[in-house]
């Protein structure tokens, strides 16, 4: 769309090509009947030699079907004749409407006759040489310069004609510049008409148009800059920049590059060079030549690469090479064009000033959190409508929706500097994350609950930025992670990345192969090292600091709760699904501080609980060891309290799931006969026991369907069954004599459906070392079962029925007989 030929009216494809929503374009359609009758209204008014509301309304009329209308010469020339008409007395507000007119004209018109173009120029140049003045508005302004450029570039307007356009529009851009300002949703139709006359000018009017374009910004009173105005100017420049190459105007091409590229005045303000610049990039991007003009074209390219640069360097040299990242909205308006240049400008050479302009932009420009996140704390909270609007805003603005655009440019970037300046972009994101990840869970826990609306936005924000971190990191491991690194190089910066991605964790809304392919490779390179392995685990924190508010001077008046903290919570189970993959390189010590109280911290998240099970489950089963003996105690010792805290927390907090899983991998892998399993057992059975009382008198049924929505109760029992053909023979004998004297004590539906489920067990069972012992046991636990059950019934007749409720209740005496039985 870039080229001429291709565009009919420059100022519309400028405004939708500006990032802003909207157009100036017509609210509604116009029947043809109302065009119709709106012409011979017009008619009307000029042989009648009067112009009432109603032929206003009719001018109006056209106005808004401009986008199908076309005025053909005869319409035209009755335009030209109420305009320039002295009996005539014209609102002022219908002035800009007729130029409009005229302007749709003579832009679809194919060939409009070249008397007429020459008298409307003579008709404009009047209205604005003598009438302007009692006239001035910022409409008129702005339609008479597109008008004008219009004109200048009409192949039939003689050169007569062309010169006087040029030269009233160099004097307005030159004399009333202010009116720019007063109304800048008009700025398009400004830089339309000039980027007509730019693309048609002479060397002098051309040299003169463009310093008007590059220096009105800096004048008193100017149009105010911002991204969009930006961004026409880089797309003016570019549509420009397009036609000289196609017609080959080598010597514009010069004068704009040694002139204005190459030399800036000091009233180019440095927005308007970058984005200039950055429109000759895009334009000759496109733009294949040979010979002399392939000359012309990299000495452009280079002098406008070299421009952006320069702003560049200087910037940095404002930051102080980021030791002083001043709120200084010069310097971040100059960041957020850099930026926005460099996304639209297409391919550019890897400059290492770029490289630091990028990355400090997206931390500070489009991903502004941690301004958002001091703000926030340090604002009373009950007047926080003022961050919320800002928000909005940012998230609707050009620069956060351009954000994946300089992420890609970003990461092109990096790739090719040079080691030092990759070094230095890689430590600014990494404590980018460790930043954002201590500001999140400090402003998450206080607007939680009353500024949802404005932490959801936040949210927007943050995940926008987790998703820049992971591609900057997949460019990282790409680039860093090969043979050409020390092993020790690769080993620091896979734990940096992971370090990282745990602190973004929680802003991970979806599941990106980016993500996936940057973990694996990581985990790979870590796995390999047990100092690496040892490293990642340390950063992982504290039992200590995950349940207190240590550092967070915002929250002391709020009550901390651990467990509410949303933020922390997904970093560490982040941790917990990592480090099982290096477990077993973990030093004893270390996985006993740092790992194990994780396990046994009892959150009552159910990702977090899982995970904690698959951690333990992963270092019980661990059997690489170097020293096995210490490993093997070390396993038994942390058995006890990892079921006691289970336990504890089943059903509830504990996923029976999980419990399962840790039981059954701590029976296989500890040595036979440990007291751990033992101890696992005797746990088992007591909270089957306390399990299984607490529903006997309130749900009698429970038991008559063994299938059914299975009860704790019923869980804890079908784990000890199934370890009945896990546990070795040395603990097989106690937790045979142990699960009797459960039975026994269940009530007959309960008894009746057990041993079902036992005898289909052994039934089952293949081992011929144990199946005689089971078959001997399923015997005599099926007729204490009987006996227990018939003396309960004949108690009832001889007994009173105070004392027949109790006959499940057995003293040290009945035991010993059972477990003589047994």
């Amino acid at each position: 769309m870039a080229k001429q030929a291709q565009t009919l009216f420059l100022e519309e494809w400028l405004r939708s090509n500006s990032g802003r929503d909207g157009s100036s374009g017509p609210p509604f359609s116009v029947s043809a009947r109302s065009i119709i009758h709106a012409w011979t209204e017009l008619r009307d008014s000029l042989q009648n030699q009067s112009f009432l509301p109603n032929h206003f309304q009719s001018l109006r009329t056209l106005f808004d079907s401009q986008s199908s209308l076309y005025v053909a010469d005869p319409q035209a020339r009755l335009l030209l004749s109420i305009l320039s008409s002295s009996n005539l007395s014209l609102p002022h507000e219908a002035y800009p409407l007729f130029l409009r007119l005229l302007y749709v004209w003579v832009r679809k018109s194919t060939k409009p006759s070249s008397v007429l173009v020459d008298s409307t120029v003579e008709v404009v140049a009047r209205l604005f040489s003598i009438q302007f003045d009692t006239r001035k508005s910022a409409s008129l302004f702005s339609q008479g310069i597109l008008l004008l450029g219009a004109f200048a570039a009409v192949p039939v307007a003689s050169q007569h004609s062309k010169t006087v356009c040029l030269e009233l529009l160099c004097r307005l851009l030159e004399q009333e510049y202010r009116l720019i300002g007063s109304s800048e949703e008009l700025i398009p139709d400004i830089l339309g008409g000039i980027g007509y006359a730019l693309s048609s000018s002479g060397m002098a009017h051309f040299a003169r148009i463009l310093d008007s374009l590059l220096g009105i910004w800096s004048k008193e009173g100017g149009p105010r800059v911002n991204v969009s105005h930006g961004i026409i100017v880089l797309h003016l420049i570019e549509w420009v920049v397009s036609g000289f190459l196609n017609s080959r105007s080598l010597d514009k091409i010069d004068v704009f590059s040694k002139e204005f590229l190459a030399s800036s005045r000091i009233s180019y303000i440095p927005f308007a060079l970058v984005m200039a610049a950055a429109g000759v990039l895009r334009a000759s991007s496109k733009t294949v030549l040979s010979g002399v003009g392939l000359d012309a074209v990299l000495s452009l390219r280079t002098c406008a690469e070299e421009r952006i640069e320069a702003v560049a360097r200087d910037l940095i040299s404002k930051t102080e090479g980021f030791t002083n990242l001043v709120n200084d909205p010069e310097v971040a308006f100059l960041l957020q064009c850099v930026s926005v240049a460099l996304v639209r400008s297409g391919p550019v050479s890897c400059r290492a000033p770029l490289l630091t302009c990028l990355a400090l932009v997206l931390l500070t420009e489009i991903f502004p959190l941690r301004k958002f996140y001091t703000t926030i704390l340090n604002h009373p909270r009950d007047n926080l409508a003022g961050m919320v609007n800002e928000v909005k805003e940012h998230l609707g603005s050009v620069l956060f929706k351009e954000a994946g655009a300089i992420t890609g440019v970003f990461c092109n970037q990096y790739v090719s500097v040079d080691e030092e300046n990759k070094g230095v972009v890689e430590n600014l994101i990494w404590a980018y994350c460790q930043d954002i990840y201590l500001g999140h869970r400090q402003v998450a826990l206080v607007l939680r609950g009353e500024e949802a609306e404005l932490l959801g936005d936040l949210e927007k924000v943050t995940e926008a930025a987790f998703l820049m971190v992971v591609v900057f990191a997949l460019a990282v491991t790409k680039h860093r992670l090969n043979s050409k690194f020390a092993k020790e190089n690769q080993m620091e910066i896979s734990i940096k990345i992971l370090v990282s991605f745990s602190c973004v964790e929680y802003f991970r809304r979806m599941r990106l192969p980016e993500y996936m392919d940057t973990i694996r490779e990581v985990v790979v390179s870590v796995q390999e090292n047990d100092s690496a392995c040892f490293s990642f685990v340390e950063s992982m924190p504290s039992y200590a600091d995950l349940t207190n508010q240590k550092g967070f001077s915002s929250l002391q008046k709020m009550e901390y709760q651990w467990y509410k903290d949303e933020v922390q919570t997904a970093r560490i189970l982040f941790y917990l699904r990592v480090i099982p993959t290096c477990v077993e390189r973990l030093p004893n010590l270390t996985f006993r501080k740092i790992v194990a109280p994780i396990i046994y911290m009892g959150h009552p998240n159910g990702k977090v609980a899982r995970a904690s099970h698959s951690m333990f489950v992963a270092f019980v089963s661990s059997g690489k060891d170097a020293n096995h003996d210490e490993r093997v105690l070390l396993k038994e010792q942390l058995v006890f309290y990892y079921i006691q805290r289970s336990l504890e927390g089943y059903p509830g907090v504990t996923p029976f799931d999980g419990l399962a899983s840790g039981v059954a991998t701590l029976v296989r892998h500890l040595p036979a006969g440990s007291p751990a399993i033992f101890y696992t057992i005797h746990s088992l059975i007591e909270k089957a026991n306390k399990l299984c009382g607490e529903v006997f008198a309130q749900e009698v049924d429970m038991w008559k369907n063994w299938q059914g929505e299975s009860q704790p109760c019923k869980k804890i029992l079908e784990l000890l069954l199934r370890l009945i053909s896990v546990v070795d023979v040395q603990v097989l004998p106690s937790l045979l004599k142990l699960l009797a004297q459960l039975i026994i004590q269940l009530p007959k539906d309960g008894q009746n459906m057990v041993l079902n489920e036992i005898y289909s067990l052994v039934a089952e069972s293949d081992d011929v070392t144990r199946k005689p012992t089971l078959v001997s046991w399923v015997q005599s636990l099926s007729f204490l079962c009987a006996q227990a059950t018939s003396g309960s019934t004949s108690s009832k007749g001889l007994e009173s029925e105070e004392n027949s409720a109790s006959t499940s209740s057995m003293g040290p005496l009945s035991w010993n007989r059972i477990s003589a039985r047994l």
